[in-house]
């Protein structure tokens, strides 16, 4: 016998289009009848527009993430012998912090479940970087992740199929009908993942700038707001940090080229920017945590960090010590002029690395792991007329000309230094 259904998807769709509260037993009903093929792909596109249009209130959007997470399991991290805390950014460009994050703040006494994604367009995504490292394999059964926390302390990873799975079809949906943009579904989307994961303190990093989803500071700020009330109110600490990406995070952009850099932050080096921002974010994750006792900078310069990585590499089957690719093919783009770096925009250089394959432009897509941008120089530095100012890196040479036009007035040399942003732009929490 059929079951018999107490809505309507035209009727939900109407009342999110003429500018209503859609109720809770809707929201209920309209994500888990999605998540059952019951609403159609094309109805609930319509009612992602209506929702990016109009907008949803703070109550409207609580329940639409807890219906998210109703859809499939949550994790337990009750066992772990220590507080867990994770971190999530919103997504840009060179963003290679959780790689050092993670273990530096395993390090200091603190398990860190990291569930991550893949890049789609032209914000790298966490799990193609670390399958550059010869043998790593994201997808670990929930046995093999709690296992490695409690071992190791830190786990980079998938998200397993039973969480959230409302929110995985609903995310590929909005990335083809123009709806990604959306601050409640933005919202929803990731704290359901986060959420539903269990870890008991969460730190967002909310990117500002030409090269993240929030252009202006006021859009990063509201979805920030929004997110650590839903964490607070769902019994997760949560704090964000609003963090400019108006320029690329460190010298690279690309999968192995941004492993090799953060290798470089855990043996104590690596650029400044990236090592500030990894340490204010340790720093708050221990907070969060309850650890504010612990400074992240020692076990950064002591080689505990560096021991951590090595370790969560080699428990998902990868080898810390083998060599990581490195593209055939290199095209050197020189400094026009002799003078300073006013500008270097972010998003151009998050696009050629996806044109030289560093990105996906669809779902499954390979990657090619030595592929991306190389910087020499970053707004503020002085350059010479015709030194390298960009590293181009690809296996498929005929992806240069498509790269070389996504750069055309990506950067600027002037005779003066500019004002060159700070990285940490404010705290929300």
């Amino acid at each position: 016998m059929s079951r018999t259904e107490p809505f309507d998807a035209p009727a939900v769709i109407a009342a999110k289009r003429d500018h209503h509260r859609l109720d809770d037993d809707q929201i209920d009903w309209v994500v888990d009848a999605y998540t059952r093929g019951v609403v159609a792909p094309e109805q609930m596109s319509a009612l992602a527009m209506a929702i990016l249009l109009n907008g949803m209130d703070r109550r409207e959007i609580a329940r639409w993430t807890a219906a998210m997470i109703a859809s499939g399991e949550r994790m337990d991290f009750a066992g772990i012998d220590r507080p867990t805390a994770d971190k999530h950014s919103t997504g840009g460009v060179g963003d290679k912090i959780t790689l050092p994050l993670a273990p530096l703040v395993a390090a200091c006494g603190v398990a860190v479940p990291q569930l991550s994604g893949r890049g789609l367009g032209h914000t790298g995504g966490t799990l193609d970087k670390l399958e550059s490292i010869r043998g790593w394999r994201a997808d670990l059964t929930n046995a093999e992740m709690l296992a490695q926390l409690q071992d190791v302390g830190a786990v980079v990873c998938a998200a397993g199929s039973g969480l959230a799975p409302a929110d995985k079809k609903l995310y590929a949906l909005r990335d083809v009908t123009g709806t990604v943009e959306a601050i409640p579904l933005i919202a929803s989307s990731i704290m359901s993942k986060k959420i539903a994961e269990g870890t008991g303190a969460l730190v967002l990093d909310v990117k500002v700038g030409s090269g993240a989803f929030m252009k202006s500071e006021e859009h990063a700020r509201e979805l920030a707001e929004v997110m650590v009330d839903l964490g607070n109110d769902a019994g997760v600490t949560t704090v964000a940090l609003l963090t400019d990406m108006s320029t690329p995070l460190g010298l690279t952009a690309g999968n192995a080229l941004e492993v090799r850099e953060s290798v470089e932050v855990l043996a104590g080096g690596g650029p400044p920017d990236v090592v500030e921002l990894t340490l204010a974010l340790a720093r708050e994750m221990l907070a969060a945590a309850g650890r504010e006792d612990v400074d992240p900078a020692a076990a950064l310069a002591d080689g505990r960090a560096m021991d951590t990585w090595r370790r969560m590499v080699s428990a998902q089957d990868g080898d810390p010590d083998a060599d990581l690719p490195l593209a055939r093919e290199t095209h050197v783009v020189p400094a026009p002029a002799t003078g300073v770096l006013a500008r270097l925009d972010a998003m151009p250089v998050g696009v050629a690395a996806w044109r030289l394959g560093a990105g996906r432009s669809g779902p499954g897509e390979a990657v090619q792991a030595g592929a991306g941008v190389q910087m020499h120089a970053k707004p503020g530095d002085r350059v010479r007329a015709g030194d390298p100012l960009l590293t181009l890196h690809t296996d498929t040479p005929e992806r240069f000309p498509r790269a070389l036009a996504a750069l055309e007035g990506a950067f600027e040399v002037g005779d003066a230094v500019t004002a060159v942003p700070d990285v940490l732009i404010g705290r929300v929490g």
